[in-house]
């Protein structure tokens, strides 16, 4: 019964809207307008981090956005899988965001799935009445990696080992005589980033064809590099010899927490991964408490990798699909 009665309900308040929304394409040009919206934001699933949310929006996967009463609302439209279409949870500076008001929101725009809802947000509001409004559907692809910076700065114990002794081999033959820069990223040497990122990718082949989510994520780093002080990035390259083989870019999440979005190193340079990995967690982490290194879509060799670094917690990403 109470179910049924908040059900009619929802039906009614959609029912008599006056408007409908419209949603517009997000751009690079949005990023200053959109800011506030991210600068004191709680959801700690690295998909809102802003500069992520603009760099991956591309002709397959094109996210889109209105802003209603100072809550900024996000969508994701795919071209190729419509079935995958899909919101965000709201975010607002000043308005409190509730099961009944995402409901709201996902039958006026006319979007059946929520993705990316962080467990966070499930424990504050009462399951029950989230399930009032929708059906709730884990997404282990999407579960984010999170570690203590200190750890990852210090490498401390036994749980990294391994680490230590890569990197130890990568100093032995490369640091020590001389032939390692670690720089800042900055407008005099994003070529230099793009050049080595070229490279990388006819290693691991990033074609669309063969390999849609390398080929997507190319485009989402070109469009980082190419943008990068516009979405107040952070990043550091590593040159080897004077040519760039590595590189790291980060961005903000929430007061306590950055992401890791981008992380490039050549694979045959032994020990090379590791020592980018400790110089990114030193010198742009400091900050933080916590390092969000995303998700690991469940590649069996990602999800290895990102597990022996072993994060202090996962953040769970979930699905709600409209009743």
């Amino acid at each position: 019964m109470f179910q049924d009665f908040y059900i009619i309900l929802l039906k009614y308040i959609v029912q008599f809207l006056e408007f409908f929304m419209k949603f517009a394409p997000l751009s690079v040009t949005d990023y200053k307008s959109l800011k506030i919206f991210f600068q004191n934001q709680q959801y700690r699933l690295s998909s809102y981090s802003l500069l992520s949310l603009i760099v991956w929006s591309n002709q397959t996967l094109q996210t889109h956005y209105t802003i209603e009463d100072n809550v900024l609302i996000l969508g994701n439209k795919s071209i190729k899988h419509p079935e995958t279409n899909h919101l965000f949870l709201p975010l607002s500076p000043t308005q409190n965001i509730t099961p009944e008001y995402c409901a709201i929101i996902a039958k006026k725009s006319g979007f059946d799935h929520m993705w990316f809802v962080p467990e966070d947000f499930l424990l504050q509001c009462d399951r029950r009445e989230v399930e009032t409004y929708f059906t709730i559907t884990e997404q282990t692809e999407f579960d984010d990696y999170v570690y203590q910076s200190q750890d990852l700065m210090n490498l401390k114990g036994n749980k990294y080992i391994r680490q230590r002794n890569l990197i130890h081999q990568f100093d032995k033959k490369y640091v020590q005589k001389g032939k390692v820069n670690v720089e800042l990223i900055n407008h005099t040497n994003i070529s230099a980033c793009l050049n080595f990122l070229q490279k990388w990718c006819e290693i691991r082949d990033c074609n669309l064809e063969e390999n849609e989510e390398l080929a997507c994520e190319k485009l989402a780093t070109v469009n980082t590099l190419n943008n990068f002080d516009a979405l107040e990035a952070m990043g550091i390259l590593i040159r080897i010899g004077g040519e760039v083989s590595a590189f790291g870019i980060c961005s903000h999440l929430t007061d306590t927490m950055g992401v890791l979005n981008f992380e490039k190193a050549y694979p045959d340079i032994k020990g090379l991964y590791q020592f980018l990995d400790n110089e990114c967690a030193k010198r742009l982490f400091a900050g933080y408490t916590y390092i969000n290194k995303e998700s690991d879509m469940n590649i069996p060799n990602l999800a290895q990798s990102k597990k022996s670094y072993n994060p202090v917690m996962m953040i769970k990403s979930y699905c709600l699909t409209l009743r």
